[in-house]
C-alpha cells in the first residue's frame, strides 16, 4: 500500500470545490442556514487520530517502559483509517470551500455571511483533520532498519 499524496487530496479538494459551486448556483435558496456542528466533530476526531498517531509511533519504537508492542492487524487497521479519514477530510474542505467561492460575492446580506463563515471554519477544520490522519498513517511506518543493506538484507544475517 502507498502512502497517501497530499497532491490526490488537494486534487479531490479542488474537484468538490467545484462540483459545490455548481451546486450552490442552483439550491442555495432552498438550502437552510449552514450548521456548525460538524466542526467540533472533525475537530475531535483529528484529535483521536493524532493521539493515537503518537501512542502507535511510541509502541512501534518500543520506547518507554512496560510498552506494549503494538500488533500488525491493528496498524493495517489504523492505516486504513487514516487513508479514509484523510480522503473524507478532502471531500469536506472541497465543498466548504465550494460554499465560500459560491458565497464571496454575497457578504453583505446576514444569512449568507454566517455561512461564509461556518464554511471558512469548517475548511480549517477539516484541513487539520486530513493532517492528522496523513500523522497517523506516518506514524504507522515501520522504522528504517539500519543494519540492512540496499538489497533488504540485514546484517546479522550474512
Amino acid at each position: 500500500m502507498k502512502p497517501t499524496r497530499v497532491s490526490t487530496l488537494v486534487a479531490v479538494a479542488v474537484v468538490c470545490a467545484a462540483l459545490g459551486w455548481l451546486l450552490l448556483r442552483t439550491l442555495y435558496a432552498k438550502l437552510p442556514p449552514l450548521p456548525w456542528t460538524g466542526v467540533p466533530a472533525l475537530l475531535i476526531a483529528a484529535l483521536a487520530e493524532a493521539w493515537t498517531g503518537r501512542d502507535i509511533k511510541a509502541r512501534i519504537a518500543r520506547r518507554g517502559e512496560g510498552v506494549k508492542p503494538v500488533a500488525p492487524l491493528f496498524v493495517s487497521r489504523m492505516v486504513a483509517l487514516a487513508k479514509a479519514t484523510s480522503m473524507a477530510a478532502a471531500i469536506i474542505a472541497g465543498f466548504a470551500a465550494g460554499f465560500d467561492i459560491y458565497l464571496a460575492g454575497s457578504l453583505s446580506a446576514s444569512v449568507p455571511r454566517q455561512d461564509a463563515l461556518t464554511a471558512v471554519i469548517t475548511f480549517v477544520a477539516a484541513v487539520v483533520l486530513a493532517c492528522a490522519a496523513l500523522y497517523l498513517e506516518n506514524c504507522c511506518r515501520v522504522p528504517e532498519d539500519p543494519d540492512r543493506d540496499e538489497r533488504g538484507v540485514s546484517a546479522s544475517s550474512r
